[in-house]
């Protein structure tokens, strides 16, 4: 690439690169193009238009080929993804084979890769809330890993900038654990869960129960409306994508202003390699790519570039950047890059059935549940552990999947089946997970993909602190539900690996010394100064509410930055 003429160096240079297309990338190409930058942004993933490409998502069950389930092929190219619930017959287009790109486990570590333009923001779970001070100070007060650089009050603007355009609905609580957002109105809880909320948050003073905050229009403003967006159908497909647009993706919210501006340009199918350092200059200068169809190699050029892959795959990219200056990778002067991996621990919780009340329903599938905000480890409150949980559940009635077990036939039993059984609830709790420096990520020194570029080798697991605190996770939902009135409760652990959360992070954190972190509270890479870091990767810890609301808000935060200080000729 260095024999490149300057004309055709010309046509390969923008003011700035994004690197992925998921949550953060579309975050970050809607603000660097309405800040007047000329972008490229760069997708692993094959293209998926919005609308048109949801191939399934209007279609009824009974016209799925296999009823959801996967055939042995599938399973064969698929053999680590088909252990979990998101790959299924009916979202398969949407994730990368890992037979391209196999990884190596030295403890079992669920990694989801989505192969299309939008990456996860198309099957996320919406679940969307704003970190607080307890969050943002506890690394600190426990003597945990690094401080974060940042608090709530630096980052709680761009919370709000950034809800005005997702649409957050949900219902204000004042809870300093759990900050309220600028919300849309609530979606409804369903009889059950309003019985159990109002018991539960009487025996147990301090506890609350609310709707789910969720990135579903539920009453759409002027302005999202303008966009092409609609209010939620409450159809609860929301995984196979929605031509309504009526939750928050990359395609139906991020990319169309980004498009608007004239200023974007998207390559899918594009894999990056490396991020180019320029010794002399001190900076990154751009991008080597290979086509993931033609595997021809380019280079692109950039003043700025944003790393949004996805916290392993950004820093898969920073581990590959090699060079001179940084051999063992772009940023890593603290050996920290890799480290410190993150994710939820979950799967463990208790359900039961509520009797009587059967001349209630509910209208719709609503894409959403109710939340109990963390109580453990809050004033007062002191455990065998460090930091705390959420839960996330729901209640509803049973269909006719609760007398398939049964051995029965004739009139009766079929009149059975068309109604409603009786009232459910469950709660499952959400973890934190403390960011371990022995819980990492690296590259394989002598295996390759099918791109030429080398295997994730993962090595993280829970550990004591983590497994202390599932026993509470599953005795206090057992506990709340039994004194809420719900009989017959059962409690269950099935199990929790990192990954299986979906909520990846920590591997290139943020911190105050660039001896012990990768990133500066502007999620600028120490080394750096041109390129940011802005997905989960950035994370200092994990909290134990969902994070990708904070990805947003740091990636909004961190253009703004780096616009600035561009126009200050400071990058």
């Amino acid at each position: 690439m260095a024999n490149l003429n300057i004309d055709a160096q010309k046509e390969l240079t923008y003011d700035a690169i994004v690197i992925g297309s998921g949550v953060s990338g579309g975050w970050a190409a809607k603000e660097l193009t309405e800040k007047g930058l000329k972008v490229l942004m760069l997708e692993k993933g094959k293209n998926l238009e919005h609308v048109t490409g949801y191939e399934n998502a209007l279609k009824a069950p009974w016209e799925s080929q296999y009823n959801g389930r996967l055939t042995i092929k599938q399973k064969e190219t698929h053999p680590f993804l088909s252990r979990d619930y998101p790959y299924n017959e009916m979202t398969e287009k949407y994730w990368m084979n890992d037979s391209d790109s196999m990884y190596e486990e030295k403890k079992r570590f669920d990694w989801f890769r989505p192969n299309i333009v939008g990456g996860k923001s198309i099957m996320w779970g919406r679940q969307s809330y704003r970190w607080s001070d307890l969050d943002f100070e506890a690394n600190l007060k426990d003597g945990i890993a690094v401080d974060w650089p940042i608090r709530y009050k630096d980052i709680a603007p761009w919370y709000s900038y950034v809800e005005k355009h997702v649409g957050i609905s949900g219902e204000k609580l004042g809870l300093p654990q759990l900050p309220d957002s600028d919300f849309l109105p609530p979606m409804d809880m369903y009889f059950v869960e309003k019985e159990v909320r109002k018991r539960l948050e009487k025996e147990f003073p301090g506890r609350h129960m609310t709707i789910g905050r969720v990135a579903n229009l539920s009453k759409p403003t002027k302005i999202q409306l303008e966009g092409g967006r609609s209010p939620c159908q409450y159809r609860n497909r929301c995984s196979l994508g929605c031509p309504y647009g009526a939750y928050f993706s990359t395609q139906s919210s991020t990319l169309p202003p980004a498009v608007k501006t004239g200023l974007l340009t998207l390559r899918p199918d594009s894999v990056v390699r490396e991020i180019v350092y320029d010794d002399k200059k001190k900076r990154a200068t751009g991008v080597r790519v290979t086509d993931s169809v033609t595997l021809e190699e380019k280079e692109y050029f950039a003043k700025l570039i944003f790393v949004c892959a996805s916290a392993i795959g950004s820093t898969v990219v920073l581990l590959n950047s090699t060079s001179d200056r940084f051999p063992n990778g772009m940023g890593n002067d603290s050996g920290e890059l890799g480290h410190n991996l993150m994710d939820h621990h979950f799967r463990t919780g208790a359900s039961g059935v509520w009797e009587g009340d059967l001349d209630k329903y509910y209208f719709g599938r609503r894409a959403n549940g109710i939340y109990i905000p963390r109580y453990r480890n809050i004033g007062n409150d002191k455990r065998e552990y460090l930091r705390g949980f959420g839960y996330q559940g729901s209640g509803g009635r049973q269909g006719w999947q609760r007398n398939v077990a049964e051995l029965a036939f004739g009139a009766d039993f079929k009149e059975e089946l068309t109604t409603p059984g009786p009232w459910t609830m469950g709660l499952g709790g959400f973890g934190e997970t403390l960011p371990y420096h022995e819980n990492h990520m690296y590259l394989s020194k002598d295996k390759k993909d099918k791109w030429g570029m080398p295997v994730v080798v993962f090595d993280a697991d829970l550990r004591e602190n983590e497994h202390k605190m599932r026993k509470d996770m599953m005795a206090d939902a057992a506990e709340m539900l039994e004194r809420s009135g719900v009989k017959n409760v059962k409690t269950y652990d099935n199990g929790s690996y990192l990954g299986m959360a979906i909520h990846e992070m920590g591997t290139a954190r943020m911190g105050r010394d660039p001896k012990t972190s990768v990133l500066n509270g502007n999620n600028q890479l120490h080394a750096v100064k041109n390129v940011f870091v802005t997905d989960g990767a950035s994370m200092t810890s994990a909290s134990c509410v969902n994070p990708s609301l904070t990805y947003m808000a740091l990636t909004a935060r961190a253009v703004d930055f780096a616009v600035k200080e561009t126009k200050k000729k400071n990058l």
